[in-house]
């Protein structure tokens, strides 16, 4: 029996502890607080959920807590509005640049499009036609 919450498939042969952080939005500590609400133990396998305690569990998450799309349209509007009040972190999001003081010189090259490839000698294969 394949668990879905909020529009994810959880995976069945995990932990439901470890399960419930495949949805967006919950990581490990959120996921313990909603086992307490429910009172499962964290331990369970997610193959071995009753129908009833899928369901609370189903029910909780998508009553009380912010995930999957909602959130996502959330953070995104939140980036949105930085980007037009033209504030410095709207700016360094716009650019594609690192936003929250991270270092520019040596990291972030990627992101930067500075990728540099390890120097080769110079010195032409051999199958080459000089």
């Amino acid at each position: 029996m394949a668990v879905r919450i909020a529009g994810v498939t959880i995976p069945n042969e995990k932990r439901v502890e470890i399960s419930l952080t495949y949805i967006y939005g919950i990581g490990k500590t959120k996921s313990n607080e909603i086992l307490k609400l429910v009172d499962l133990s964290p331990d369970i396998r997610v193959k071995d959920l009753t129908e009833q305690q899928a369901n609370k569990l189903r029910e909780i998450i998508e009553k009380q807590y912010k995930v999957e799309g909602d959130l996502k349209r959330e953070v995104l509007s939140n980036i949105k509005r930085l980007k037009e009040i033209n504030c410095y972190r709207g700016i360094r999001h716009a650019k594609g640049l690192p936003v929250k003081g991270q270092r520019t010189k040596t990291n972030s090259r990627t992101v930067r499009g500075n990728v540099r490839r390890t120097a080769t000698s110079g010195k032409k294969l051999s199958a080459q036609k000089t």
